[in-house]
């Protein structure tokens, strides 16, 4: 039986890593687990330290239910090394080489705009990309067929 996975980003401030995979993913924020009407109550049974506050916690899921929920969790500590995992975004679509290298430009400018830096490029396959905290990404197209 294959398993169901989430993934976890560890950062300095939730609110803006969720703002950033939502535009970046077209994610939403995931609803609290039921019976809670929000967050805030699901937090409250946890008796969090008093400096912890639900916005230091961001939780999104695609709106549709398919892919993995991403966590992102506010820690301590910064970041210190490069990811050893990271996420690939596939740009959707077909074309020749060039259209596909085209789309894969257009969606790092976009990413650019809403807050993510280019890294590196590499010419007609992939853009390695940073989100505001530096956590690597790469944009490349669809697989062709």
């Amino acid at each position: 039986m294959a398993v169901r996975i989430d993934l976890t980003l560890d950062c300095a401030d939730a609110q803006l890593l969720a703002a950033f995979w939502k535009a970046a993913l077209g994610y939403v924020d995931e609803p609290p687990p039921a019976p809670f009407a929000t967050r805030e109550e699901w937090l409250a049974q946890f008796d969090l330290p008093e400096e912890e506050s639900a916005d230091d916690a961001a939780w999104l899921c695609a709106p549709d239910g398919t892919g993995p929920r991403l966590s992102i969790l506010k820690v301590p500590e910064p970041k210190t090394a490069k990811n050893r995992l990271h996420l690939d975004i596939r740009v959707p679509g077909h074309g020749d080489p060039g259209e596909r290298w085209e789309r894969v430009r257009a969606e790092s400018e976009r990413l650019v705009k809403a807050g993510g830096t280019v890294v590196a490029e590499f010419h007609g396959h992939h853009v390695v990309m940073a989100d505001p905290e530096g956590n690597e990404f790469c944009v490349a197209a669809e697989a062709a067929g």
